[in-house]
């Protein structure tokens, strides 16, 4: 069985990689999945520890991370997010790819670590309907909205590592261009591997 890969969807706050990623595992679910990540915020409502996250305490975190553990790590706010290696080698090895939800800090880290990582950028159609879409959550103050606005261009200037750039405006397209992706990076094989396969000798 073929290994899977590892893909990061990352673009700025309010494009809807988050949905995008959640329709592409609902339609695919034999192409794609995610891991679960360990957080030290407290659970939600609802929320499980191992489903939807790893709740962990900031000593846990740490000795985690000490440890090397982590893939990436991220802060927000006051709560510390990561992924851990050991969920990504599972999806991997049951033969799916792996699709990381991740900020471009993040996407950045993950492609050091595993070079054969393919990187995904979503666009907005422009940056008015991204703003549009902030404000539609209703989510955000005027100054939260204003403090996006201005990082989309820092963020753009951070996307040079990334190798795709799929635009958000019609959601059932996004999510057949980041299946395409997919596929199409699944199909890539080296010649020593296909001799392998095929006439068992490299």
């Amino acid at each position: 069985m073929k290994k899977g890969k590892v893909f990061v969807v990352s673009g700025p706050s309010g494009v809807g990689k988050g949905t995008i990623c959640a329709e592409l595992m609902a339609r695919y679910p034999s192409l794609a999945a995610t891991t679960v990540s360990v957080t030290t915020r407290a659970p939600r409502p609802g929320e499980r520890d191992g489903v939807h996250y790893y709740f962990r305490t900031e000593e846990e975190f740490d000795r985690l991370l000490k440890e090397g553990m982590f893939l990436e790590t991220v802060d927000k706010f006051t709560h510390r997010y990561g992924t851990l290696f050991s969920e990504v080698e599972k999806v991997l090895d049951s033969g799916k790819n792996v699709i990381l939800e991740i900020e471009m800090l993040g996407g950045a880290n993950v492609k050091k670590r595993i070079p054969e990582a393919v990187l995904v950028f979503i666009l907005p159609p422009s940056l008015e309907t991204l703003t549009a879409r902030i404000k539609g959550r209703g989510s955000e103050t005027a100054e939260e909205i204003a403090f996006r606005q201005a990082q989309v261009e820092k963020e753009f200037d951070q996307a040079a590592p990334y190798e795709y750039f799929v635009v958000n405006d019609d959601l059932a397209d996004a999510v057949e261009h980041l299946k395409a992706i997919i596929v199409a990076e699944g199909l890539k094989d080296t010649l020593q591997d296909v001799k392998q396969n095929y006439f068992g000798r490299d």
